[in-house]
C-alpha cells in the first residue's frame, strides 16, 4: 500500500489516493489535472497496466474502470462518469466504450483498438467525473479510488447449449437469437438440433432481455480474487461490512481477514470462495456489472462451434489426472509445476487438487505460448470456467431465474450492504437477501472432473444460497 498523498488543488479539491491492485492488473496513483468548476467536473488522471492483453480477429480483452470516492462526512460513493466515450482521454492505441445504468457513466471499458497482443502500459488516462452529478460541491475535499477489473469482450453468435450425463440437462439447442422467448423449433440448427432463444422444452423467460447468451457481453477474465474481495469490503460501511465479510481466514486456503475498513488478504491473487449469491450479487451491484447466467455460462466456453460431448471449458474432453503440486505458492509468481500438455487440459478438480485443499491463483495455468488446453481457456479466452471455484449463475429452471431481465449494478448498496436490483434472484422487500433462482456450473477444486465439463448442469437449479469453501463468482456486463 503506496503512502497516502494529499493534492491541494485550485479549486480546494483534496485528492487522497489510494492505489487499487486486483490480480495482475495496476491502477497507479490518481491525480486531478483539470477541475472545471463552472461545468462542475474533473478529469481523473492514472496510469494503468495489465499483462498478457489481446485482441484478434474474433475478441480483445478490456480494463473495467470505476471510481469510488467520498467527502469527509460521506461513505465511498460511485462517482457518476460522462456517458460520451470522447470525453475521455485513452492514450494512442487504445480505445473506450462507457457502461451506462439508468443514464448514468458506471465505467469505462479501455482496450486495444487494433490486432495485437502483449504487456500493456497506458500512461495518462483520463476519466471524466461528473462530480457535480454526485452532489459534490466544488472546494469539498475528497478522497478517490481508481478500481480496474480485467474482462473478456464475448462477440454476438450463434452458439450451442448441448447435453449431458446430467439427467437435468438441457436438450441440444441451437440459440440464434438474442429474443429469449422465441421457443425453438427444427432441425437446422448445429447437428441437427432445435433454434431459438432458449433451450428446446424449457418454459421461456419473462423477459425477451433475459441474457441468453446470444447478444455480445463482457466476461470477467478470471474469478474474483481475494484481493478484489478485500477492497471492495473496504468500501463498506461497518455494518455492511459486518454482512458482507465471509470470516473464513484460514480455511480452505481463505486468507481475508483485518479489521472493518482495513481488511486484506494475505494471498490477494488467489481465487476468492466462500461466496454466497448474496456476496456476488453486492459485488456485482458495487461494481456496476450483473450476474451471469448460465446460457451465457455455456456461451463464454463453447464459442460459436458445434458441442463436443462431455468437453470441457478447453474445447476437448481430455484432462489432466494427476495431482497438482505447486512453487511459489502464496505469491504473484505461483505455478504448476507438473502442469500437463496439450491435448490435455489443465484445470483444478479433485484429482489434481490432491493435498492443495483449496482454490488456485486466479490464471495460474496461462502463460506466454500455452496453448488453449494448456491454460485451461475458454473459447473467448476466459480463464477457469472449468474448475477452481463454481461458478455463481441464474438459472432458467425456475420462475425465479426467468424472471432476470439483465440489468446491472448501479454502484449502490442498500444500507445492509445487499444489491438491490429487483430482477436479481433473490430480491425481496428492496433487496437481494435470498437466492432462489441462482446456482452453480464449471465445477470446483472439489468435485469430479465430471462436473467441470460445459454442460454439466448438477447443480445449476440449487440455490447458491450458504458461504462455501468451492464457490466463487464472476460478473458480466452487457455490451454497449
Amino acid at each position: 500500500m503506496k503512502k497516502l498523498t494529499c493534492f491541494f488543488l485550485p479549486v480546494c479539491i483534496i485528492i487522497l489516493t489510494l492505489p487499487c491492485r486486483a490480480n495482475n492488473i495496476q491502477v497507479g496513483t490518481p491525480t486531478l489535472p483539470v477541475i472545471n468548476s463552472t461545468a462542475q467536473y474533473a478529469m481523473v488522471q492514472f496510469d494503468l497496466s495489465w499483462d498478457n492483453s489481446f485482441r484478434d480477429d474474433i475478441n480483445w480483452d478490456a480494463a473495467w474502470i470505476f471510481i469510488k470516492y467520498r467527502t469527509s462526512t460521506d461513505d465511498w460513493q460511485h462517482a457518476l462518469l460522462n456517458t460520451v466515450p470522447g470525453s475521455h482521454t485513452i492514450p494512442a492505441d487504445y480505445t473506450c466504450s462507457v457502461g451506462e445504468t439508468g443514464g448514468n457513466g458506471m465505467g469505462l471499458f479501455i482496450y486495444r483498438d487494433a490486432n495485437g497482443s502483449g504487456n500493456t502500459g497506458l500512461s495518462g488516462v483520463q476519466v471524466r467525473w461528473e462530480y457535480g452529478s454526485n452532489g459534490v460541491v466544488t472546494g469539498t475535499p475528497v478522497t478517490v479510488q481508481v478500481f480496474a477489473i480485467e474482462m473478456v469482450f464475448v462477440p454476438q453468435a450463434t452458439f450451442a447449449v448441448d447435453e449431458s450425463p446430467d439427467p437435468n440437462h438441457f436438450y441440444r439447442t441451437t440459440i440464434n437469437t438474442g429474443d429469449a422467448t422465441v421457443v425453438p423449433t427444427g432441425t437446422g440448427g448445429f447437428l441437427g438440433s432445435p433454434e431459438g432463444g432458449h433451450p428446446y422444452a424449457l418454459t421461456s423467460p419473462a423477459s425477451a432481455d433475459w441474457p441468453n447468451g446470444y447478444r455480445a457481453f463482457y466476461c470477467m477474465k478470471y474469478e474474483i480474487s481475494q484481493g478484489q474481495y478485500a477492497a471492495f469490503l473496504n468500501t463498506l460501511t461497518n455494518t455492511q461490512d459486518a454482512i458482507r465479510f465471509m470470516g473464513q481466514n484460514g480455511n480452505f486456503r481463505h486468507t481475508i481477514g483485518g479489521t472493518p475498513g482495513n481488511r486484506a488478504a494475505g494471498v490477494p491473487d488467489r481465487a476468492c470462495n466462500y461466496f454466497s449469491w448474496m456476496d456476488g450479487a453486492a459485488y456485482a451491484d458495487w461494481a456496476g456489472l450483473r450476474p451471469m447466467t448460465e446460457l451465457e455460462f455455456e456461451k463464454a466456453c463453447r464459442g460459436p462451434f458445434p458441442p463436443v460431448a462431455e468437453e470441457y471449458a478447453w474445447g476437448n474432453n481430455f484432462i489432466a489426472a494427476s495431482a497438482y503440486t505447486l512453487n511459489n505458492d502464496g505469491t504473484p509468481d505461483a505455478v504448476v509445476t507438473n502442469a500437463v500438455a496439450d491435448p490435455a487440459g489443465n484445470v483444478s478438480y479433485f484429482t489434481t487438487d490432491g493435498t492443495i485443499n483449496g482454490p488456485l491463483r486466479c490464471g495460474i495455468f496461462a502463460g506466454a505460448g500455452t496453448t488453449r488446453p494448456e491454460a485451461g481457456a475458454s473459447y473467448y479466452g476466459i480463464m477457469e470456467m472449468s474448475g477452481n471455484l463454481s461458478e455463481g449463475t441464474v438459472t432458467i429452471d425456475n420462475i425465479a431465474g426467468r424472471g432476470y431481465s439483465g440489468t446491472h449494478g448501479d454502484g449502490i448498496l442498500s444500507s445492509n450492504g445487499h444489491a438491490t436490483n429487483s430482477d436479481w434472484p433473490g430480491y425481496s422487500g428492496g433487496e437481494v437477501t435470498g437466492a432462489d433462482g441462482s446456482g452453480s456450473r464449471g465445477g470446483s477444486w472439489d468435485v469430479p472432473d465430471i462436473i467441470a465439463s460445459v454442460s454439466a448442469r448438477d447443480f445449476a437449479h440449487d440455490p447458491y444460497s450458504h458461504r462455501d469453501r468451492i464457490f466463487g463468482f464472476r460478473c458480466v456486463r452487457s455490451a454497449p
